[in-house]
This record gives C-alpha cells, structure tokens and sequence, in this order.
C-alpha cells in the first residue's frame, strides 16, 4: 500500500491526470535530450551522405555552407516535431498559425529588422563614428569558410542561412521554451505573471546564450537580454511569431549587409564595408552595435514602432494570456466523440 501510493504520488507529480500528458518541465527536459539525440544523428548522417572534397573550391565552399543550412532547418523540425508529439499542441500553439495576419507581422518585422540598422548606419557617419571601406566587399568569415566565393554568392548564402538560424532560435526559445515555461507556471502565478515572468526569463536565457561570442561584455550581454525580451514581446503581445521571426532575420542580415559584426561574429561578406571608429562604449566596436550604447537607442525606437503596430493591428497592447493556454489535439477530438 505504501509503496502503490508512492507510485501514484510520483505519477502526479509527472503526469496531469485530467490532460493525461506529461506535466510541463518533463516535457521540456524529456524534449530537450530527444530533440538533442535526433540533432546529433540527423547531423552526423547528413556530414557523411556527401563528401565535400569531391568538389572544386568554389563547389565545395557552397555545399559545406548549404549543408551548415540544412542541418539548423534540420534541428528546428526535429525540435518542433518531438515538442507536437510531447505536448500534443497545434503549431499554431508555438506562434506557427500561418494566416494572414501571421505574414502581415512577419512584413512589419522584416521592415523593421532592416529600418534598425539603417538608422545605426546613417547615424553613425552622420557622426563621424563610422567610416566606409568600399561596396560589395568580402573578409574572414566566422560564419562559413567561403574559400574563393565572390561577395554576391556569399550575401545569398548568408541570407538563407540567417532566415533558418533566427527562425529556428525564435520558434525554440519564444515558440516552445517560452510557451511551455508559461504554461507550468500559469499555475502557481497566474497566466498574466506567468508569461510576464517567462518573457523575461528567456530574454536572459538569450542574452546569456550571446554570452560567449568573441568581444562579448556586460554591456553586450545586457543589450541582447533586453532585445530578448523585446523579441518576446513580439511574440506574447500577438501570440503569433510572425513580427519575432521577421525583426530577426532581418536584423541579423542588415547588420552584415552594412559591415557590422553580427553578435560579435563577422559575416565575410557586405554591401557596404564599414570600420567603426568611434568608442567602442558607443558603437560596440568588434561585436557591432549591439555591444554598444548605440543599441539602447534601437531598443526604444523598436519597443515604440511594436506598440504601435500591435495597438493599430490588433486593437489593444496586452499580453495574451492564450499563450500560457494550451489547445490540446486529442481534446478537441474527445468533443467530437461526445
């Protein structure tokens, strides 16, 4: 008897008896070594089912970046397709509802993902803290080893693999870890403060990832906590991923369209080489503006124009305490049989 109700006091603590599904810090940690496990082997198959050095240098360069590309599109489906088994959510539950207004936000974010830093570039000379190198340039790359490849094939590149990797960060970190933390929170906090608090939480979580990027600091650190949690608001004021996924990849890409280091990391190639040359306090210096005061000034122009957005788009700025409610499938399912 004793040892019956032991067993049944552990399956509450991990089971919800009335979702019949794992509670949800077992989903995430059962997810996270999964998800890890099917990266690792979808990797490992994909670096051996063609060997680069058959090609030429030009060749070889395109397939190891395309192959780099595919193995984080590769992750974020095997992260999203172990997370819809686990939760036994609709994509949409993660901010994947691809409707209309989905791709209205994904327009007004990739707008201003590019709006951003173009006011960081134009500021910047307008005074005198950046001067420009050239057009369609090319550099050491800590992104890809480009080998011989021009500046235009190395932008294409680099565009199709900051669309996977910012899409793949902001679908696992606001669409799956945010939402999931919310929800096993909304318990004990209330949905509002639940995802508040996980708001924040993975703004830190995200700063904290940039943490070991070459020439991070505290200000770098800091300044990418507080986009994080911009990122998020994207994200819970809409319940959709569509403003947080287009800001991303945009920003990402112009950055290192006007020469910027991306998060500390050079991109090899840009439209627009540029050196900063004022104090690295302002600029960023060697990690790019986001290392730099510079970046507070992006971060109040960018909470501004998403306030503006939401408020016009959806009729009030309010977190959207859906985000902490699940839309089970086999629930809706079960009503049908009724």
């Amino acid at each position: 008897m004793v040892r019956s109700d032991f067993i049944m006091e552990i399956r509450g603590y991990m089971i919800n008896p009335r979702e019949k599904r794992l509670r949800a810090l077992w989903r995430v940690v059962l997810w996270f070594f999964v998800a890890a496990f099917g990266a690792i082997v979808f990797a490992g198959t994909l670096s051996q089912l063609v060997n680069p050095a058959s090609f030429g240098p030009e060749l070889r360069a395109s397939f190891v970046a395309v192959r780099q590309i595919a193995v984080y599109a590769g992750l974020t489906a095997i992260a999203i397709g172990v997370g819809y088994l686990l939760d036994r959510r609709y994509l949409s539950d993660y901010g994947l509802g691809f409707d209309r207004q989905w791709w209205r936000d994904a327009a007004f974010g990739l707008g201003l993902g590019v709006g951003l830093p173009t006011l960081f570039l134009l500021g910047q000379l307008a005074a005198g803290l950046l001067t420009v190198t050239g057009l369609l340039v090319t550099g050491p790359s800590d992104t890809f080893a480009f080998g011989p490849l021009g500046a235009v094939e190395r932008l294409a590149l680099l565009g199709l693999f900051f669309v996977v990797q910012a899409s793949a960060e902001e679908i696992v970190v606001r669409g799956y870890l945010l939402t999931n933390a919310a929800e096993g929170l909304a318990g004990t906090l209330g949905k509002w403060r639940a995802v508040v608090v996980t708001t924040v939480a993975t703004g830190v979580l995200f700063g904290v990832l940039h943490a070991a990027n070459p020439s991070s600091s505290l200000l770098s650190v800091a300044n990418i906590t507080l986009y994080g949690i911009l990122l998020g608001g994207c994200y819970v004021l809409t319940g959709r991923l569509g403003i947080a996924c287009g800001f991303h990849v945009a920003w990402n890409f112009t950055l290192g369209l006007y020469g910027f280091p991306v998060s500390g990391l050079r991109t090899g190639a840009a439209l627009v080489g540029t050196r900063a040359t004022g104090s690295a306090v302002l600029t960023g210096g060697s990690f790019g503006p986001e290392g730099g005061l510079i970046a507070l000034v992006g971060l109040l122009l960018g909470t501004l124009a998403l306030a503006w957005w939401v408020g016009r788009e959806y009729g009030d700025v309010a977190v959207r305490e859906a985000v902490a409610t699940p839309t089970l499938r086999y629930a809706i399912r079960e009503n049908h049989e009724r």
